[in-house]
């Protein structure tokens, strides 16, 4: 992928050098109603590819940062969760309670009073 875009770079070089050399002519920019600069025609078109290209890389480059933080952190979240995974397993001590018995208490009623029968 560097090499492609090696390549890239350096024809857009090529390109700009072979229209600088062919438009190498004094151009006037009115920048104010009284303020007049003459400039050489490559000039304006490497000041207007900076005024658009210098923005969108910057925009570009801040994106490209905090997405990096993020991903970041993300990457060290997982490797302590993965840590923590991976740990063996501490016992735990159950705290011991004292169990009193409880009295059985009687019952008052025999089964067959609690569900009578039709037999006499």
């Amino acid at each position: 992928m560097g090499i492609v875009r090696t390549i890239i770079w350096v024809l857009l070089t090529a390109l700009l050098v072979v229209f600088s050399t062919v438009n190498w002519v004094v151009v006037p920019v009115q920048v104010w109603p009284n303020l007049i600069v003459e400039t050489k025609l490559p000039a304006i078109v490497l000041i207007s590819f900076l005024i658009g290209f210098l923005p969108t890389w910057l925009a570009w480059r801040a994106a490209r940062w905090s997405l990096k933080r993020r991903l970041d952190h993300s990457e060290r979240q997982l490797t302590d969760l993965r840590a923590m995974a991976n740990r063996p397993a501490e016992p735990i001590a159950a705290p011991v309670v004292p169990v009193e018995p409880v009295p059985v208490a009687t019952p008052s009623a025999t089964p067959t009073d609690l569900f009578p029968t039709d037999k006499p």
